[in-house]
């Protein structure tokens, strides 16, 4: 009935989100996805991308693929984190293509306690001189508060648990600076779902998303005291985000069907 784009977050890769994956095709839904360049199971450096572009062009490589062999349906994109930044890049290249976008805890500002001005100001300096310069990893313990969860990350040979790569941090400043100015052309339907607690990618910009994008239909849902991935957190958290999912998918993909046999 539609297809589905899965865009996974840093560090990690797209086998995470079979579970979400095995729901959306009882919907009788198209879903696919891939592991972006330096992650899982993809070739470069861990971590390590010449411009965060590439990750946008891969995913529009790979819809395209996809929609040469399904081209009659609807597409829509999934980003989780900063999965969720290449999905609002990915929508603005071509905004009459989708229809629809979810975000779950999507990066679209930096954090303040990480991006204060001085340490901006020492990683454009230390690019220059140490792109690899480690700036620390990423903490298991701000991913979900459902242990099971934690430790499935902590223990997942395919994600990566190395330092995050100065020139890496360096592409997701550049990312954020490109979503502040894509976002206000965004019309899509769009559905972010947003944990109150997350550490690593700061709620207050799913709330500048909402207020930015110029959509008729969107919705943010903000789940108290949950950490960043949602669709890992706590049973009634993770059940209630598939749901809220795949109950906002269904209706889109009814939507487009009805409106392209009229």
């Amino acid at each position: 009935r539609a297809l589905v784009f899965i865009a996974h977050g840093a560090g990690e890769h797209c086998g995470r989100y079979d579970d979400l994956a095995q729901k959306l095709t009882g919907l009788n839904l198209f879903v696919f996805a891939h592991d972006h360049v330096g992650h899982g199971q993809s070739e470069g450096d861990r971590m390590v991308v010449s411009d965060f572009h590439v990750f946008i062009r891969d995913s529009l490589q790979h819809i395209d693929l996809m929609k040469k062999e399904h081209p009659k349906l609807p597409v829509l994109i999934l980003g989780h984190s900063m999965g969720g930044a290449i999905s609002i890049l990915t929508a603005s290249e071509r905004p009459s293509e989708f229809s629809g976008m979810l975000l779950i805890s999507p990066l679209v500002v930096a954090s303040p306690e990480v991006a204060t001005p001085i340490k901006v100001f020492a990683a454009k300096v230390l690019n220059f001189v140490l792109p690899n310069l480690s700036l620390g990893s990423i903490d298991p313990s701000a991913i979900s508060r459902n242990k099971k969860e934690m430790e499935s990350y902590t223990s997942d040979p395919l994600v990566y648990h190395g330092g995050m790569k100065v020139s890496f941090v360096i592409q997701l400043m550049n990312a954020i600076a490109r979503i502040e100015r894509a976002l206000p052309k965004l019309t899509l339907p769009i559905l972010v779902l947003h944990g109150s607690s997350d550490k690593l990618c700061d709620i207050r910009g799913s709330y500048l998303l909402m207020d930015t994008v110029q959509s008729q239909d969107k919705t943010l849902k903000v789940y108290e005291e949950a950490y960043h991935a949602l669709h890992k957190e706590l049973p009634e958290v993770s059940t209630s985000v598939f749901t809220e999912i795949l109950t906002w998918i269904g209706q889109k993909v009814s939507a487009a069907g009805e409106t392209s046999h009229t």
